[in-house]
């Protein structure tokens, strides 16, 4: 089988939690010794050709293609241009060989382009799977001018997805709101997010003293800071115990004065980032959209339980077994999970600790979900 991967930038020449899915699919997808075109660009220091992060016997198995993402100019709407360009500079590199692959998975606009062309004349065409992620520019925003942002994006992105042959979705909430766009139920493929088995933790670290939470990320409005600092200050005035931490860019004026919390920093490195994590009791993801959140599969898979808003694919993670699901943005269900965590027993936390590492074990981990993957190509007829 042979599978063109047009994508936005994989992890770690282009940063982030969508780049980082088209690196782990390439990576699993080679070591099932399935060919993959790999088509990307490079925002970063590295070498883009050596692919660092893929073994040699990986690398046989991958076509590596790069082509640089177009810099436009700085009008509204530049990025939807740049990236109609960017895709038609992918369908010329492969235009003329595009009856070589079995199916063509496109991460965010990559296929707009081929999709336009397959519509004009489908005769060679393999079949088109995109992947828009968490459909954040159809969720809940936090403000004017992220609903002005989602208002440019909705329209590509509704034309790609209801003419693309397939979409991709990560299940949940998402799938609904793909259905709702016009998208037949027939026409979506559900894959889950996954994490590698190296991520996960043998036993849980029993919960002993105060409460430990930890938020993942960055400060973007999306994801629910200003809730969160609202909230931890409710809990600051009314002298409840615990202890606070932050892993991500924060500035000065961003963040709260007090002894139980604290900023880490950026953390790039693994092993930093899973002593943290294994020193945390409940990680904390209150944002407003989502796809399905990485970092909440990286807590789960060391053992934590999650307090996190039903948005995106979240609930398929995240149940009342191994954590509690809240409304975005509202800051009084936010404060009361803070708190109910806080006062629960530590047994009862500590089995929904041991939860979070089961669920990961069993529906998560890539080897699992490249599998259901392949299995899913294989199905769709070229």
């Amino acid at each position: 089988m042979r599978i063109a991967l047009l994508t936005d930038g994989i992890y770690p020449y282009v940063m982030g939690g969508m780049q980082r899915h088209s690196y782990y699919l390439a990576k699993y997808l080679s070591k099932r010794k399935i060919y993959v075109t790999l088509i990307h660009f490079n925002e970063s220091r590295f070498d883009i050709n050596k692919l660092e992060l893929f073994t040699e016997e990986e690398k046989l198995y991958i076509e590596n293609i790069v082509i640089p993402f177009p810099q436009g100019d700085k009008f509204p709407g530049h990025y939807i241009r740049s990236s109609y360009q960017y895709s038609s500079l992918i369908y010329d590199a492969i235009k003329s060989r595009i009856n070589e692959y079995d199916f063509i998975y496109s991460k965010g606009f990559s296929a707009w382009k081929l999709i336009e062309e397959k519509k004009r004349n489908p005769s060679g065409f393999p079949p088109i799977g995109v992947k828009f992620h968490g459909y954040e520019m159809f969720q809940k925003a936090s403000k004017l001018i992220i609903i002005f942002h989602q208002l440019m994006l909705k329209r590509p992105v509704k034309w790609i997805s209801l003419n693309a042959d397939y979409v991709f979705s990560y299940g949940g909430k998402i799938t609904k709101l793909i259905n709702r766009l016009g998208v037949n139920a027939n026409r979506i493929l559900e894959i889950p997010a996954g994490i590698e088995a190296n991520w996960l933790i043998d036993n849980i670290t029993p919960s002993i003293g105060k409460i430990n939470f930890t938020f993942l990320g960055r400060y973007e409005r999306r994801k629910g800071v200003e809730e969160l600092n609202k909230a931890l200050k409710m809990m600051i005035k009314e002298n409840v115990e615990f202890v606070f931490n932050f892993i991500g860019p924060f500035n000065d004026n961003e963040k709260i004065i007090a002894d139980n919390i604290m900023y880490h920093g950026v953390i790039n490195e693994n092993v930093e980032l899973k002593k943290q994590l294994d020193t945390t009791d409940v990680l904390v993801c209150p944002s407003w959209s989502e796809g399905m959140p990485n970092v909440i599969l990286e807590a789960m898979s060391r053992g934590c339980a999650i307090i996190a808003s039903d948005v995106g694919a979240v609930s398929l993670m995240v149940s009342q077994t191994n954590g509690i699901l809240i409304e975005p943005g509202n800051i009084d269900q936010l404060f009361n999970a803070l708190k109910q965590m806080i006062h629960m027993e530590r047994i009862q936390l500590d089995e929904m600790k041991k939860k979070s590492l089961e669920k990961v074990k069993e529906e998560f981990v890539y080897d699992i979900i490249i599998d259901k993957f392949i299995s899913t190509i294989e199905a769709v007829e070229k």
